[in-house]
Formats: C-alpha cells, sequence, structure tokens
C-alpha cells in the first residue's frame, strides 16, 4: 500500500512539474527570461489593426501599386532623358526598409502585449531567428517585378548585424528572389561599438554607383536624415515641405504600433511607462 502511494505522489509530482513547464513554455518566446510586467495594452489596437484591418492591407498593396507605377514611369526612355547625364547612366535602384515595410513582426509585438514585457533585443533576436515574420502584402510581388526589370533591390535596416543570416533566410523564405550580404544592409557600429542608427552613410554608399528610384519605409528616418530627432512639429514641417515627393520617389507604408513617431511625442527623452502615458494623454487634440 505504502508502494503504492508512493507511486501515486510520484505521478503527481511529475504531472504538476510538466504543466508548469508547458504553461511556462506557451507564454514565453525562446531565448527570454521572466521580465517586469509593463502598461502595454496601449498597443494591442494598433497591432490588431495591422493583423486583422482589411483597410491596413488594402494601404500596403496601395503603396506597392504606387512604387509599381513610379518604377514603369521611370524605366519610360523618355522620363530618363530628363535627368542629368551622369544620373542616366547609373543602374537603377529601389531601397526599402525591412521591418513593418517588407516582414511583418506584428507577432512579436503581440506576444510583448500579452506578456505584458517591454522590447528587449534578447526577444527581438529569438524572434528573428525563429524566420517566421510574413511578408507585408504587396511587398514580394513588387520587389521581384523590380528585380525581373533589372532593378538592384537594397534592403536597409536597423537590424543589427548579428540578425543577418536570420534575416536573409527569412526574407528568402517568404519568396523575394534577389537576396545576398551584399544587398541586405543591416546596422553597424562606430569605432567606440555604439551603434550607428542613421541610414544615411548606407544610402550614400548605394548612390555611389546606383540612381535610387525609390525610398519605401515604415518610417520617416528610413527615407532622410532631415526628420531625424525632430519635434512632432518639426516633423510635420519637413513632411510639408516636400509634400509634392510623397508617392512618387517617397512611399511610406502605415505601422501604428512603434516607431520615431511615439519617440517624438516623448521627446527622445528615457521615461518610465507611467511618463510616457502622460505624455500621451497630455499629446491628444481634444475638441
Amino acid at each position: 500500500m505504502k508502494l503504492r502511494n508512493g507511486l501515486y505522489a510520484c505521478v503527481l509530482v511529475a504531472c504538476s512539474v510538466t504543466a508548469t513547464y508547458f504553461v511556462t513554455v506557451s507564454t514565453a518566446q525562446p531565448g527570454t527570461a521572466p521580465a517586469a510586467k509593463v502598461d502595454n495594452e496601449y498597443q494591442a489596437g494598433a497591432t490588431l489593426w495591422m493583423q486583422k484591418a482589411g483597410e491596413y492591407r488594402a494601404l500596403a498593396y496601395q503603396a506597392f501599386n504606387l512604387g509599381r507605377w513610379q518604377l514603369d514611369a521611370d524605366l519610360d526612355k523618355k522620363n530618363v532623358k530628363k535627368l542629368p547625364k551622369i544620373e542616366q547612366k547609373k543602374p537603377r535602384a529601389i531601397v526599402v526598409d525591412i521591418d513593418e515595410t517588407v516582414l511583418d513582426n506584428s507577432p512579436s509585438q503581440a506576444w510583448g502585449i500579452k506578456n505584458r514585457v517591454a522590447f528587449d533585443l534578447k526577444d527581438w533576436y529569438a524572434w528573428g531567428e525563429m524566420r517566421k515574420a510574413k511578408a507585408i502584402p504587396g511587398s514580394v510581388d513588387f520587389l521581384n517585378y523590380a528585380v525581373s526589370k533589372g532593378v538592384k533591390v537594397f534592403f536597409v535596416s536597423n537590424r543589427d548585424e548579428v540578425q543577418k543570416q536570420a534575416t536573409m533566410d527569412n526574407l528568402k523564405n517568404v519568396g523575394f528572389t534577389d537576396i545576398s550580404a551584399d544587398n541586405v544592409l543591416l546596422r553597424q557600429k562606430d569605432d567606440k561599438g555604439n551603434n550607428i542608427s542613421t541610414k544615411t552613410p548606407r544610402r550614400e554608399f548605394i548612390l555611389q554607383k546606383y540612381r535610387i528610384v525609390i525610398l519605401m519605409g515604415d518610417n520617416l528616418d528610413d527615407l532622410s536624415d532631415v526628420f531625424e530627432r525632430k519635434s512632432v512639429a518639426d516633423r510635420f514641417a519637413e513632411v510639408d515641405k516636400v509634400k509634392s515627393d510623397w508617392g512618387k520617389r517617397w512611399i511610406v507604408l502605415p505601422n501604428a504600433m512603434y516607431g520615431t513617431w511615439e519617440n517624438a511625442i516623448y521627446e527622445y527623452g528615457r521615461l518610465t511607462d507611467a511618463q510616457k502615458t502622460e505624455k500621451r494623454a497630455a499629446a491628444l487634440e481634444l475638441p
């Protein structure tokens, strides 16, 4: 009897441990450790909009349709003749950001919301290693079309260099045809080991050999350094200065989940969650 009771006890303990394990694993992303809970519920609406709204898909298709129309116009020799001769001789290039421009990372964002954890680099790396990000609607068709027309596509992202192989694999997995170490340009570090987040040097590197026909991104910083670290009002002003370029040389993808637009509301400061909540509330325009 004692032996039987002992066996029952062992089974109960084993079941308890197993259940605890699966509960933990089901709510944890590979490579992560328990983190302090944060109030990021406010991001749920934006994430759901990206995942569930037909309007989001329509806007994504619209952006890439615009890209194709602009590329076709540039492929017309009559339009090329209007350019300076030095530019006419350069091969064409299209420059795109990766995250929320051609790859959809909303599942990673959703995981953070459900588990109430702040952005963490280890979690971000773990998500990238999964190679599970889907393509943004319309992106594969457009960029592969550009490649078929002899246009070089550059993927310029502020993912870190350590993520390069996983990023290239993910891009290939969703169907992009021209992916190599040469055209996937990730964030580098300076001599002091600090991240170089501005994309200007990489754009200038491309311009040495190519004529950039179109730049696409979900963040204004993906397009030009004139938008970097500017206030909300100054970002508006810079956008207005070049209003005729939107939908032509510069095309923006929608991303309400995160971005420099939110950093501008916080005035680029290191704030607590409570301070961020206050800033967001104060920034709302009321009747």
